[in-house]
C-alpha cells in the first residue's frame, strides 16, 4: 500500500494513537502541528519505526495560507494523499454563552470548522476522481457534545461540533460518485491533554461517573475506530457518524 494520511493535531492525544494504528496497518503518516515540534516530531519517529514514511508538518489549519503550505510540502514529502483525518482542534475554558467574548467563538469556529473545510477542500483537489486522484477517505472528528449541547460549560464547542457533523453529511454525499468516502467519529470523554487546556486537567476522572460504561475512554480505543473507518473494510460506509462516547 503506497499511500499516505494526513492527520491534523496529529502530536498528541487522538491524532498521536490514530497515527500509530494508521502506520501499523501499513500508512505513510504526516503529523500536523501547530506549536509542539518535539512532540510531532516523537510521533514521526514512532511511524518510522513501525516501518513507514512519515513527516511532520507545521501549519495552523484555521489560516488558509498556512494549510496551502501544508498540502504543498506533504505533496513533495510523501506518497499520493489517500486519507485525511480532521483532528485539530480547541476546546475553551468552562463558561457560560452570556460570559463569552466574540474573539473566544470566533476561535472556536475558525479552528473547528473552518480548519475542517480547509483541510477537506485539498485533501478533496487531491483525491477526487473528478480531479483526476484515485479516491480516498475523510474522518471528521466531532464530538458527543454535538448532541448533548454542553451547557453551563462549552456550548460554542458543541455548536461548532455540530457544524462538524452537518459538514460530514453533506460533503459525503457531494463526493461519494468520485472515491471518497466521508465519516465522522464522535468521542464521549476521552483521557487526553484536551482537558488540561481547558483548564481541568481531572475532567476526564471526575466525569466518569456520567459514563454509562463507568469510565472515561483511551485515545486508542477512538483511533481504532479511525483507522477502520479509512480502510477498505468500511468500503460502503460514507455519511456516517460513529460515537464512541461509552453509552453517553
Amino acid at each position: 500500500m503506497d499511500r499516505s494520511l494526513l492527520i491534523t493535531g496529529g502530536s498528541r492525544g487522538i491524532g498521536a494513537a490514530t497515527a500509530l494504528r494508521a502506520a501499523r496497518a501499513g500508512w505513510h503518516v504526516a503529523v500536523n502541528y501547530v506549536r509542539d515540534a518535539a512532540s510531532a516530531d516523537a510521533v514521526v519517529a514512532q511511524v518510522q519505526a513501525l516501518g513507514r514514511q512519515a513527516v511532520a508538518l507545521p501549519g495552523d489549519v484555521a489560516d488558509e495560507a498556512q494549510v496551502l503550505a501544508m498540502f504543498q510540502r506533504l505533496d513533495a514529502a510523501l506518497p499520493p494523499l489517500a486519507g485525511l483525518v480532521n483532528n485539530a482542534g480547541v476546546v475553551d475554558v468552562a463558561a457560560r454563552v452570556d460570559e463569552m467574548a466574540a474573539a473566544r467563538v470566533q476561535r472556536m469556529l475558525a479552528v473547528n470548522v473552518l480548519g475542517s473545510f480547509l483541510c477537506a477542500r485539498e485533501a478533496v483537489r487531491r483525491m477526487s476522481t473528478a480531479h483526476g486522484g484515485r479516491g480516498g477517505a475523510i474522518v471528521n472528528l466531532s464530538s458527543a457534545a454535538a448532541r448533548l449541547g454542553s451547557p453551563g460549560q462549552y456550548v460554542d464547542y458543541a455548536a461548532a461540533k455540530g457544524a462538524v457533523d452537518t459538514f460530514t453529511l453533506g460533503l459525503a454525499r457531494e463526493v461519494a460518485a468520485e472515491g471518497i468516502r466521508v465519516n465522522a467519529v464522535r468521542p464521549g470523554i476521552i483521557d487526553t491533554d484536551i482537558h488540561a487546556s481547558g483548564g481541568q486537567p481531572d475532567r476526564a476522572a471526575r466525569l466518569a461517573a456520567q459514563v454509562p460504561m463507568q469510565r472515561p475512554g483511551q485515545a486508542d480505543e477512538v483511533a481504532a475506530t479511525i483507522v477502520w473507518l479509512l480502510s477498505d473494510d468500511a468500503s460502503y460506509t460514507t455519511g456516517a457518524i460513529v460515537d464512541v462516547s461509552g453509552g453517553r
